[in-house]
């Protein structure tokens, strides 16, 4: 029974014996209590350099580096492994040629059948290309987490799968004024407008990104001061080498200053459009104006001879008479659209705008209802103009009765005078109209107020923004061709609920009003 169980043990032994001798890719060296090296093999032969009768009886330490020695690393490991009876480390050793590897090192405590120390046995691997591929990555992560946080044009960060922020760049600090302080920790959200956080816009941008790898948009976002910046942002999904969700890279750009040059890019257009569209009206109306008042004409010549041939027969004078009215309506008509097309015949004179707004306050304070308030504001020192006068109070009028419109249930109506000026970064100024000193008309009322496209169709002959007032819907027009006509400029500005401003730019004169000198 003795004998098999000696047989048990001395297998074992003959096969540790042959694979610490045999292995090549661990050094296997064993160490005396105190550090001395006992056994070498051949994987520490392929390690180290040094051949066993070169390095056994001396001690371990002089492999390692001189900033362990300096430190006493061997003898910290080996206490851990007398207390503990293991202890693992790694760090750089010693070849003989001086040239070092990164050694990752077991070492335990040898004790024999009674339970005593014997010594240690150590098992050294060369990790060197490990480390080498751990050291590239490290250093490659160091670089991007240095060009990131370099970036100041883009606010690039990490979010959690829940969109919590796990870091923060430059640009992120530039572009929202947080600090990664302020910031890390926090749910991506904050940065939404209230609108959009409420409407959970983040949660659905994270759950597409999440669903299709990737989501972009535009949209406005909130800095710390409460200022609003127009961004676009790309979220991407980051997924781990098991395709499971580990969060989301986030890219954010402030493009305001992009989308307000755009949006003046489209307001222009559209400014344009206008303008090319109310000439070619002008044009059209100009032309058939001028067949319509031949018409017109032929018609009261007929009806004056009929009237001179038939004046004793009563039915005749009176269906004659109704011809002529209609023939005075048509003429009205006509000479509107011919202030439209700016061919009416116009009689300028240098006056003084004050005074022809005190000549037509008496007509507009009839035009209008009890419960609308009138306020005047004439600037000191007011220029002079060169206009018809008559025309003008015309404009003036017309603007009144169409402010009254828009206040059925009263309100307050101010009408302005001042001087302007209009050069090329004016939002006022088109390309039709010089540069240079006005004279300003500001017609001002708390009414209803008109939609966009209302606004952008004012000036277009029959159009009305009010169905309900039986009027022709040249009262806007044919302001807009005196205006033209006599050099200025005619603006609307309105939104629904708050009211309309009509702005009225005529050129200034320096010539002097008659008997006056101008202002």
């Amino acid at each position: 029974m003795q004998a098999n169980q000696q047989n048990e043990y001395s297998l074992p032994d003959d096969w540790s014996r042959l694979w610490v001798s045999t292995v090549r890719d661990y050094a296997v060296i064993g160490l005396s209590a105190n550090g001395t090296i006992e056994t070498w093999n051949v994987g520490a032969e392929t390690s180290y350099g040094f051949k066993g009768e070169e390095v056994i009886g001396q001690s371990l330490e002089q492999l390692h580096t001189l900033e362990e020695r300096e430190t006493n690393v061997l003898a910290a490991e080996l206490d851990t492994a007398r207390r503990t009876g293991h202890a693992e480390a790694e760090g750089w050793r010693i070849r003989k040629d001086g040239s070092r590897f990164w050694a990752s090192v077991v070492t335990t405590l040898l004790k024999d059948r009674e339970g005593h120390a014997l010594g240690f046995g150590k098992v050294v691997r060369d990790m060197t290309e490990q480390r080498r591929a751990y050291d590239a990555l490290v250093e490659s992560e160091q670089r991007f987490r240095t060009l990131v946080d370099g970036v100041t044009d883009f606010a690039i960060f990490l979010l959690s799968p829940g969109g919590f922020v796990r870091n923060w760049n430059a640009g992120a600090r530039r572009i929202s004024g947080y600090s990664a302080e302020e910031i890390i920790g926090s749910h991506f959200s904050r940065f939404y407008t209230p609108e959009d956080a409420a409407s959970r816009l983040p949660q659905r941008g994270l759950a597409l990104a999440a669903q299709e790898g990737r989501f972009e948009a535009q949209g406005w976002r909130v800095r710390k001061n409460g200022e609003r910046f127009w961004a676009h942002v790309v979220i991407d999904a980051i997924r781990d080498r098991h395709g499971a969700l580990a969060g989301f890279a986030k890219v954010t750009r402030d493009i305001t200053e992009q989308k307000d040059a755009s949006s003046i890019r489209e307001e222009t257009r559209k400014a344009l459009f206008q303008l090319q569209k109310l000439e070619a009206l002008r044009e059209l109306t100009g032309g058939v104006t001028h067949n319509l008042n031949n018409l017109l004409k032929v018609l009261r010549d007929d009806l004056d001879m009929l009237g001179e041939r038939h004046y004793g027969d009563a039915w005749t004078r009176a269906r004659i008479a109704g011809g002529t009215d209609a023939v005075e309506q048509g003429s009205e008509l006509s000479s509107q659209h011919l202030a439209f097309g700016r061919q009416h015949p116009l009689h300028p004179a240098v006056i003084d705008l004050s005074a022809a707004l005190h000549g037509v306050a008496d007509h507009i304070r009839r035009a209008l209802d009890a419960t609308i308030h009138v306020e005047t504001v004439v600037a000191a020192g007011l220029w002079s103009t060169l206009v018809d006068l008559h025309q003008l109070e015309k404009v003036i009028l017309n603007l009144a009765i169409n402010a009254r419109d828009a206040m059925p249930q009263g309100g307050k109506l101010t009408i302005g005078l001042s001087n302007a000026l209009l050069d090329n970064n004016s939002d006022e100024t088109e390309s039709d109209v010089a540069t240079g000193q006005y004279v300003l008309l500001t017609v001002t009322d708390t009414g209803t107020g008109m939609p966009a496209n209302a606004v952008d169709r004012a000036f277009e002959p029959f159009f009305t923004n009010n169905a309900a007032v039986h009027r022709t819907g040249l009262g806007l027009s044919e302001a807009y061709g005196f205006v033209k006509q006599s050099h200025g400029q005619i603006r609307i500005r309105s939104e629904m609920g708050q009211g309309t401003t009509v702005k009225v730019y005529l050129p200034r004169s320096t010539r002097k009003v008659r008997g006056h000198s101008p202002g």
